[in-house]
């Protein structure tokens, strides 16, 4: 065996990674994930939360835009759709052009947003409940509504 052969076989030998250095990087590579994991999925939350607060300031909006126009705001029978389509009944001369909203949001968790005039906490309430669906709850399970 001369000695290009040997250079050749050493070189092949020392080709590639141990398993111990694959488990070291696998090992690293799992904290860092669960690191990022634990900071990012909080903040989901937190915007989706923001969110809803954010599209029940654009509702009230137009919920206001209506009072003024039409003197009074939309029944509970006709919901936030009374701000996308004029309602059957409503003067059709006073009622704007195109709605008052282009469409209707639903809450970041996909539910539609609730309403009700006159409401509990004011001339009318728009509100969700939140992450859980149910009505009170702490955290992202609380009630989020226009009176807050």
């Amino acid at each position: 065996m001369n000695i290009e052969d040997k250079k050749r076989r050493r070189r092949r030998d020392e080709e590639g990674f141990t398993l111990v250095e694959l488990m070291v990087v696998i090992v690293i590579i799992g904290l860092l994930a669960t690191i990022v994991a634990l900071n990012v999925l909080p903040s989901g939350d937190k915007a989706r939360v923001e969110k809803a607060k954010a599209d029940i300031a654009q509702i009230e909006g137009g919920l206001e835009l209506y009072r003024l126009q039409m003197s009074t705001f939309p029944t509970t029978s006709q919901g936030l759709q009374a701000l996308v389509t004029a309602p059957a009944g409503a003067d059709a001369s006073r009622y704007q052009r195109g709605g008052y909203l282009k469409k209707l949001p639903n809450d970041p968790w996909g539910r539609p947003y609730l309403y009700a005039s006159p409401g509990k906490h004011g001339e009318a309430d728009v509100w969700t409940y939140g992450a859980d669906g149910k009505e009170g709850g702490e955290g992202i399970d609380a009630d989020i509504g226009s009176w807050q």
